[in-house]
């Protein structure tokens, strides 16, 4: 004969066994720690851009606008070196796009400039290039290619969208206006981002 005992310790067994798994224990320090250094980090950006991968699309063709896009798509992952110099062996060749061979600093317009002239379309009257993007913008209004975010007109990929000090290379734009960029000088890298059209002051339109 089965003893009470003997039932209770089986009850509490199967009990064990049928129990609903336990909850994934809290975040560590380390992890929200980490959170709130991504979140800083983003607010730092000013815009309320996001990392992003390629666009599922891809721009065919011989094209400007392919060109500058395939030019600046090699380039990712290209960083700092150190973090916070402006600098890298080969962020002196976009630097080398513009004339006069600036020495380092802010290099997002330098990067559109090295990208233009790879694809065969220097910006600039005489191919310059540029290292400022409010003289790149000022540019691009004087002849015609400047339109603002707004206006109706879409971005093709390969245009330049153009942010307050801050310059990139439009890659791909979603079914919902949302806009993937390649950007230098992007959290000290070259970068893919995803920008709300919101983010955007204007564009310029290379082809």
């Amino acid at each position: 004969m089965v003893s009470l005992e003997s039932v209770l310790t089986r009850i509490q067994q199967l009990d064990s066994a049928f129990a609903a798994p336990q909850s994934a224990p809290a975040a560590t320090s380390s992890t929200a720690s980490g959170s709130s250094f991504a979140s800083a980090l983003q607010s730092a950006m000013g815009t309320s851009a996001t990392a992003a991968t390629a666009p599922v699309s891809s721009l065919g063709g011989n094209s400007v606008g392919a060109r500058i896009v395939a030019a600046a798509a090699g380039e990712v992952g290209q960083a700092e070196q150190p973090p916070g110099s402006n600098n890298s062996p080969r962020i002196a060749q976009y630097r080398a796009a513009t004339a006069g061979n600036p020495g380092p600093g802010p290099w997002c317009a330098y990067f559109v400039s090295w990208a233009a002239r790879q694809a065969g379309a220097p910006l600039g009257d005489q191919g310059q290039g540029f290292g400022s993007v409010d003289a790149l913008y000022a540019w691009a209004q004087q002849n015609g290619r400047a339109y603002t975010a707004g206006s109706g007109r879409t971005p093709q990929p390969g245009d330049l969208i153009v942010f307050h000090e801050h310059i990139g290379i439009v890659e791909g734009v979603d079914a919902n206006g949302q806009i993937h960029t390649i950007e230098g000088n992007s959290g000290d890298q070259v970068a893919r981002r995803l920008h709300p059209p919101s983010d955007a002051i204007g564009f310029v339109r290379m082809s």
